[in-house]
């Protein structure tokens, strides 16, 4: 059975203000509902993320702005914080762990900058909302083996590796073979997507 992770509660202290600093940075609004003074629920969505934030009144005994280390996984970090900065965000300046595994609590062992070879998973920024409720930025370039299962992440990566091959099957057609039609093209295509894969460090298991 799948257990997806669907909403994380923040706990803020005024829901209009948190609701205008959310929309400021294009998070989508799903829901605002409102039963009286003492029950209020507001959900929220990243752009492009399965998982949404929900905040309002009567929904948790948490402190405002005690929770820490929410992540958002972005695919160029460096125009993220970009759209964000100009969202009105004040975003840390990019750095990454001196340890180079994961970034430590705080500020502690932080290194100004891109990871070393711009290295997937490596590269962070940091951000808070209103009430000092904490969010992480980290670039994934390249997932690990074994790391990807969401369907929508699943035919982004299809898609891209059809539209990489039928560009190189073109010239392939062209110059290889004079302008006639391929008609071994899926064989091709198969061979030059597994090559890719295996390039980007997906392993292929017989079962």
């Amino acid at each position: 059975m799948d257990l997806r992770l669907e909403v994380i509660i923040l706990p803020v202290s005024d829901v209009d203000r948190a609701k205008a600093f959310y929309q400021k940075l294009q998070f989508r609004l799903d829901a605002d509902f409102v039963r009286d003074a003492s029950f209020r629920v507001v959900q929220m969505t990243p752009p492009g993320s399965p998982c949404s934030i929900i905040f309002g009144t009567g929904l948790t005994t948490a402190i405002p702005g005690s929770v820490q280390g929410l992540h958002l996984v972005v695919s160029d970090i460096e125009t993220a914080r970009a759209e964000l900065v100009a969202h009105g965000a004040a975003v840390s300046e990019i750095f990454h762990d001196a340890g180079g595994i994961f970034h430590h609590a705080g500020s502690t062992d932080r290194v100004a900058g891109l990871a070393p070879e711009r290295q997937s998973y490596k590269s962070f920024a940091s951000f808070s909302d209103p009430d000092g409720n904490g969010w992480v930025m980290q670039e994934i370039t390249e997932r690990l083996p074994g790391r990807i299962d969401a369907p929508a992440e699943i035919e982004a990566i299809v898609l891209d590796l059809l539209k990489n091959a039928a560009a190189a099957h073109g010239v392939h057609e062209k110059n290889d073979l004079g302008g006639v039609y391929d008609k071994d093209w899926p064989a091709w295509y198969a061979a030059h997507m597994t090559k890719a894969l295996a390039g980007q460090g997906f392993q292929i298991v017989k079962r």
